[in-house]
This record gives C-alpha cells, structure tokens and sequence, in this order.
C-alpha cells in the first residue's frame, strides 16, 4: 500500500483537506479559520481524526497568496504558511506549497459535463491555453498550458479598467476610498458591497449597510433595485477580465470562471451581459467569438487539480 498525501485547498476562509491514495481520494473535511489559529493546527486537527499516528508521506498545500520558497502569506489572513516549518512540526516527509490557482490550474483539464456551465463561444481549440479566474474572498488568477504547466498569476491585483461612463465614475469612487483600484477591489465579496456604496453614492441614495450576501440574495429576489444592478455590473464587468485574460493569455482552450460566488446565481450569470462585454474588445470581438467560457460548477475543483499533483509527487 503506498502512503497517502495530504491535500488542503486553504482560502482565506476555510481550508479543506482530503488524503489521496493513488488513484483514490478520501473525503473531504472543511474547517473554517476563524475556529484555528494556524494552518499548522488544522491540519494537525485533520490528521489526528483521519490518520492518527500515521503522518503522511507527503502534502500539497494549495494557498490563497503568492508562493515564494514554499512559503506563502495568505493575502486576506496574514497567516504565514511555510512548507518547511509544518513538515518538521507534523512529521510530514515533504510539505509543498502551491498558489491555489496553480491547484485549480491543474484542474482545467479535468473538467467536464455537469462540472461546468457553458457561458458562451464555441469548442475549445486542442492544445491550447486555458485561463481561469475566480471572484471569491478575493480574486485569482491562473492559467494552464498543456499537457503540464501551471501559470501562477497575481493578476487580480492588476488596475481596472473602465468600460464606460458610469463604470468611469464607479472606479473614480473606489479611488477615493483605496488608492488603487484592482479588479479584486470589485470582483470578490468585498467588491460587491464596494459596489453597493458606490452606486448607492453616484445615486444620491441613502441605503442600511449589506453584506455581500444579503446584497446578492435581494438582488436575486428583484426586492431592491440597486442590489439588481450590482449583480448586472458585477456580471458585466467580470466578462470584460475574463475576454481579458482570453487576451492575454492566448486562451482559446477556454476560459473558467471558478470562485465561490459566481456558482450562487448561475442562471443571472448565463443571462447577463457577461458574454456581451467578453467579446466587446474592438477588433479583436472576432478572434474572441469562438473562445468558449464556463462556470465552474464543481466546489472542489481545486481538489482535483491538487490530486493531480499529489500524484506527481
């Protein structure tokens, strides 16, 4: 029998962990950070339960942060994660730690039928590039060149562009609150409740303070006006960064939109101008017409690409 690896997809909110044995993964066990204070102690809360006494003989850890020397940062906690550090604390042979775009990267390829939603464009070109963004806790971006390489990206801190007047006039109010104006400070839950204020500003209205979610739930349910157009700006302003990163990346193997809130409102998602705005690139709408664009349906897509790594190993 050969020994399992630990896998974890560790976001800025939860962490997930399943052991794979060859071929075979194990289930898998969500903890939220807020109930730890380290990864190093999720993990070890992990591993007590489903291998006690009987480390691993290898992890990938997937972070939500860039990866330098097996360490990372994660950008929405400020935990340090350090591959090295957790092997010789745990008892794991080896620790390595990977963006979790590279994680969900090496997924692309894996992908089909019911784990994805189709948003437009034709059938992906063989051998091509593969992009994937994700509006989540923040914003992440990678890519995938077949048949094996993951392109690590931090490009959801890259400026954003406006479209138009009114996209002009949401930025220039993010501007003054932040500085900088990533995609991220829109595209992530924090975006849509920057969003809120920000057309609730450029209105005139007075309007109670909502979370991210209560601002998509009433948007969803047509009770609130402004919520609606958060939801229709924030879809609209998603396809321009992902035709984007088609752009960019030479993507005509497709591009996957994955993330934690996307997923929510599929349906508003396929039906907004998403598609309209990924195509809206002057004169190159016609080389992106036929690049295909999915949502990922699959939670734990992340997963899959960290067990096909955790096979490499």
């Amino acid at each position: 029998m050969v020994d399992p690896v630990l896998i974890a997809d560790i976001g800025g909110t939860n962490a997930r962990f399943a052991l794979v044995e060859g071929a075979a993964r194990g289930p898998l066990h969500r903890v939220k950070l807020d109930s730890v204070a380290s990864v190093a102690e999720a993990i070890a809360g992990f591993l007590a339960r489903e291998a006690p006494g009987h480390p691993p003989r290898a992890a990938v850890l997937a972070v939500a942060g860039p990866v330098a020397g097996n360490r990372a940062w994660l950008t929405n906690r400020r935990w340090l994660v350090d591959g090295a550090e957790i092997a010789a604390m745990l008892g794991i042979g080896r620790v390595q730690v990977v963006n979790d775009f590279a994680a969900l990267a090496w997924s692309l390829p894996e992908l089909a039928g019911p784990d994805l939603l189709a948003l437009g464009g034709g059938a992906p070109e063989p051998g091509a590039p593969m992009a994937v963004l994700g509006p989540g806790t923040g914003l992440g971006i990678g890519g995938f060149l077949p048949p094996e390489r993951a392109l690590v990206s931090e490009g959801g801190h890259a400026s954003l562009a406006a479209h138009d007047a009114r996209e002009a006039a949401v930025i220039e109010r993010l501007r003054t609150r932040f500085g900088h104006v990533s995609a991220e400070r829109v595209l992530s839950g924090q975006g849509i409740e920057n969003l809120h204020a920000a057309l609730a500003e450029i209105g005139g209205l007075v309007v109670p303070q909502r979370s991210a979610a209560e601002i998509t739930a009433a948007g969803l349910s047509g009770e609130c006006p402004l919520c609606r157009e958060v939801l229709d700006l924030f879809c609209t302003i998603l396809g321009g960064v992902a035709g984007d990163l088609a752009l960019l990346y030479g993507a005509r193997g497709g591009v996957f939109v994955a993330g934690g809130i996307c997923p929510r409102f599929p349906e508003f998602l396929a039906a907004s101008a998403f598609r309209a705005r990924f195509e809206a690139k002057g004169r190159f709408g016609e080389w992106l017409a036929p690049v295909p664009a999915w949502l990922v349906l699959r939670l734990d897509a992340a997963m899959l690409g960290l067990a096909a790594l955790a096979r490499r190993l």
